[in-house]
């Protein structure tokens, strides 16, 4: 038989409560450890349970095909920025290639991907977000460098990420131009 893994994702929006309703109750009796629920510094997504889920509102059918359950973290912008420049795949990768096909080329400032970061997070978009903020940062600079071959460099600033300016743009030296 062939096993399928079956993932399921999303923002469950209230099942935090669940938990800490769970986690936060408090003991009767001497001797017993007093929990305060109110503790909002601890990551209650971590410790679901099944029961949890139910709570929530899930039925019991659909929880028994989800036989291991785990949490992850919200990405940081160090992560983020791992994930503009690391993988083989990597976004601003991709981008300078693509650029690279126009005869010209493209950096990004190690300030300029923590902005990108930032306004990922500012967004909450997280890794999936990161593509359409490069897109709105190149949107003209697309469009403009086909069309002229003096265009050498495009650089990404942060000031072009929070849409303050323009990408710098440097052009080959017209005597050279060829």
């Amino acid at each position: 038989t062939k096993n399928i893994l079956f993932i399921i994702g999303g923002a469950f929006d209230g099942l935090e409560q669940a938990i800490k309703s769970r986690v936060g109750k408090q003991g009767l009796g001497f001797g017993s450890t007093i929990r305060s629920a109110s503790s909002d510094d601890e990551n209650y997504l971590s410790k679901v349970q099944t029961e949890d889920l139910l709570k929530f509102g899930m039925i019991p059918e659909f929880i028994g095909r989800l036989p291991v359950i785990a949490t992850l973290e919200e990405l940081e912008e160090d992560d983020l920025v791992q994930i503009l420049t690391q993988p083989r795949n990597a976004l601003t990768k991709q981008y300078t290639s693509l650029l690279s096909m126009d005869g010209a080329e493209l950096s990004f400032s190690n300030d300029a991907l923590r902005a990108i970061a930032q306004k990922a997070l500012e967004r909450k978009t997280g890794a999936r977000g990161l593509r359409s903020i490069i897109e709105e940062i190149r949107l003209d600079v697309m469009y403009d460098t086909p069309s002229d071959p003096s265009v050498k460099e495009v650089g990404v600033t942060p000031e072009s990420v929070r849409g303050e300016a323009t990408p710098l743009v440097v052009y080959r030296d017209e005597a050279h131009a060829g």
